[in-house]
Parts: C-alpha cells; sequence; structure tokens
C-alpha cells in the first residue's frame, strides 16, 4: 500500500478516532475535563479528515472549505484542554479563530483561493497550538516527562504550520487544494499523521501521570482533615528527624480534644466532623514550614516540629489552645468545656523510631490529662526538664 494522500489521511483518520475513543474511554473513569476537550479535539480531526477525502469527488466546500474548518476547530479544542489541564482561564477573544473560519465559508471556492485558504487556515491551527504549548512552560518538570514532551510536541506542530503558512508566499509553488498537489501539501499529511500519534501519546502520558499524582496525594492523605496520616507520617518523619542535633532540637506535639464525646453525643458526629477539621485547619495555619501535621485517628493529632525551641513550643500550643476554645466556646453548649490538651517533647537526639517518639509523647499528653486538661505539658529531654 503506497502513502499517497488519500492513505495517509485514512490512517489519519484511524490514528484520530483511536485516540479520542481511548481518552472518552480514560474521561468516563476519572471525569478530568482536559481529557474530554482532548477526545472531542482528536474526534473532530477524524470528522475532518474523513470530509477531506471528499474533495476527491468534486465537493469542495465540505472537502476543503468546512473540513479545513474543523481542524482550526480540533486545535482549538486541544487549547481548551490544555487550559484546563493547567488549570488557566482564556480570553474570549480566543473565539474570534471561529469566528474568522466561518467568515472564510463566504469565500469562493474556486482553486484561485488556494493558497490564501492555506495560509489563514495555516495560522488559524498555530496560534492555539503555540499557546497550548506556553501554557505548558511553567508545568513541565512539576507533572511529568509527558507534559514537558507535549509541551515540544505542540511547539514543533505549530511551528510547522507557522512555516507552512509563510511557505505560500514562495514563488512557483504549487498548491492544489482539490487534488492534494504540491509538496506542501503532501508534506503536511504526513507530519499530520504524526503529530496525531505523538500528542494522544503525550497526552495520555501527562494526564496518567498526573492521576497517579493524585491517588498517592489522596493515600497518604486523612480523607476528613487533609492532613497526612500515619502511614504518610510514618514515610516523611525520618527524614525530618535525621536533621535533629543539639544544635538544632526537634520535638513533637500530641494533642487530644478533651470532651470531644460530648459534641458528637449532643450535636451528632457531622458536627463532630466539623470541629475536626476546622482545628486540622488551625493546625496547619501555625506550623512553620519543614513541619509535619498528621491525625494519627479519632481526635488525636501529631505535630514533628525541627529547630524547635522551649519558647516555640509553647507559643504555638498556647496559640492553638486559644484559638480552638474560641471557637468550640461559640459554636458548642456542653456540660464540660471541649478544650485541647497537648504534651510535647522537645529532644536534640534521634529517637529509635517515631513509634517511640509518639509513645514519648503520649505519656506527656497522659500527664496533662491527669492534671486536669486544657494545658500543654512539655518535657525536655535536651535537659532533663519538663514545664507546664
Amino acid at each position: 500500500m503506497t502513502l499517497d494522500p488519500p492513505t495517509i489521511l485514512t490512517l489519519s483518520i484511524a490514528l484520530a478516532a483511536a485516540a479520542a475513543l481511548y481518552l472518552a474511554v480514560e474521561w468516563r473513569s476519572v471525569r478530568e475535563p482536559s481529557l474530554l476537550f482532548w477526545a472531542a479535539g482528536f474526534a473532530t480531526i477524524s470528522l475532518g479528515s474523513t470530509l477531506a477525502l471528499l474533495r476527491g469527488s468534486g465537493l469542495l466546500m465540505i472537502g476543503i472549505w468546512f473540513a479545513n474548518g474543523l481542524l482550526v476547530t480540533a486545535h482549538f479544542l486541544f487549547l481548551l484542554g490544555v487550559a484546563r489541564f493547567t488549570q488557566v482561564r482564556l480570553s474570549r477573544l480566543w473565539l474570534l479563530l471561529l469566528i474568522i473560519w466561518l467568515g472564510m465559508l463566504a469565500l469562493p471556492t474556486d482553486l484561485s483561493w488556494s493558497k490564501a485558504m492555506l495560509a489563514v487556515q495555516s495560522l488559524l491551527v498555530a496560534l492555539p497550538t503555540l499557546r497550548a504549548s506556553f501554557l505548558l512552560r511553567p508545568h513541565g518538570k512539576s507533572l511529568s516527562i509527558g507534559a514537558v514532551q507535549l509541551r515540544y510536541v505542540l511547539l514543533l506542530h505549530g511551528a510547522f504550520y507557522v512555516a507552512k503558512a509563510l511557505s505560500v508566499v514562495i514563488p512557483g509553488t504549487l498548491i492544489d487544494l482539490a487534488a492534494f498537489k504540491g509538496e506542501i501539501i503532501q508534506v503536511s499529511l504526513v507530519e499530520g499523521a504524526m503529530a496525531i500519534m505523538l500528542i494522544a501519546l503525550s497526552m495520555t502520558g501527562s494526564e496518567r501521570y498526573r492521576r497517579e499524582q493524585q491517588i498517592a496525594r489522596l493515600a497518604a492523605r486523612d480523607p476528613l482533615t487533609a492532613l497526612y496520616n500515619r502511614r504518610a507520617l510514618d514515610l516523611r518523619a525520618p527524614q525530618l528527624l535525621a536533621q535533629v542535633s543539639p544544635a538544632q532540637p526537634g520535638a513533637l506535639l500530641l494533642i487530644d480534644i478533651d470532651n470531644f464525646k460530648l459534641v458528637n453525643d449532643l450535636y451528632g458526629h457531622t458536627a463532630g466532623d466539623r470541629l475536626l477539621i476546622a482545628l486540622s485547619e488551625m493546625i496547619r495555619a501555625v506550623v512553620p514550614r519543614g513541619a509535619l501535621a498528621a491525625r494519627l485517628g479519632g481526635d488525636e493529632f501529631v505535630i514533628l516540629l525541627n529547630k524547635a525551641s522551649t519558647q516555640q513550643i509553647v507559643e504555638l500550643g498556647s496559640r492553638l489552645r486559644e484559638q480552638f476554645q474560641q471557637t468550640t466556646s461559640a459554636t458548642f453548649t456542653t456540660p464540660a468545656p471541649v478544650t485541647l490538651s497537648i504534651g510535647a517533647n522537645l529532644f536534640d537526639q534521634p529517637p529509635e523510631n517515631l513509634t517511640a517518639l509518639i509513645e514519648q509523647g503520649d505519656t506527656a499528653l497522659y500527664e496533662t490529662k491527669r492534671g486536669g486538661r486544657d494545658s500543654i505539658r512539655l518535657v525536655d529531654r535536651t535537659s532533663a526538664r519538663s514545664y507546664s
């Protein structure tokens, strides 16, 4: 089978249809809007390439003008998909691309317009493609190799269409859109088939990587509070604890809600969940950069600090207790106050493991509970002193 223009178009139809189907199936699984835009773009290319075959039967309006307009529409859909992927809001001025294409339908269909048609259509394809590549520029390395590949594939694809638009001004250039004649048209058909394949692979790779990252993040987070869970804390704590030294002590704060059961019993578990979420937001607001915060389970939370000091721990714990008490006293009326008890350890030698460190914090927390709750007890293991 020779690679004549109809054969290349048929191959493009099959590749684009396969890409559209695959991305649509992926969209049904994850409901990521970028996949839907990309799938629609490839479906539009498949339809446009099918219509392009009709020009051989003399249907020039459908086979040339309308088919090329669908190619512009497809690349506009690609741009919308990339914008959604990178969470960038596009200007409505991009809709002018489609308006310009609709205006071109009023042009005569005779072959004297072949060069002008090819130049304008090429620029209308190049503009959204290059814009999509630019949107991926700050996101490539932070997302995946697939995103970097997509950026450069779109960049090369857009640059090709710019060159294609400029080539029509070369004297003596043969362009016959009705019969697929001319080197520019032959090369563009081959480039189009290759671009479909490369863009589809890069798009699917980028989306798959992001989905895997999202799954990994969800697996590391407590589903209610979005803080780290115990498993994630176990994985991340060793790196932080390895930095602990006499010159740079570390600290662990174990936080427990006093009389939390009263909130659940009197106001329901939904109210209890809201209170846990509120506490997690307070914790997230006060922990310094580089610290770890996690929900161990139930109403128990932990903060792991490096570069800690007695003053920092007392100030952080006091601030949490005050904010939490203000919230609960204004929200819940209970027989006993809903407050925070905190057990803390300051240490300058890395502990044997995280479990041992949490057990030390639990001991300090127990002393806080036994001493009347609503307080912080700090054990300074750097000098064998304790504070309440």
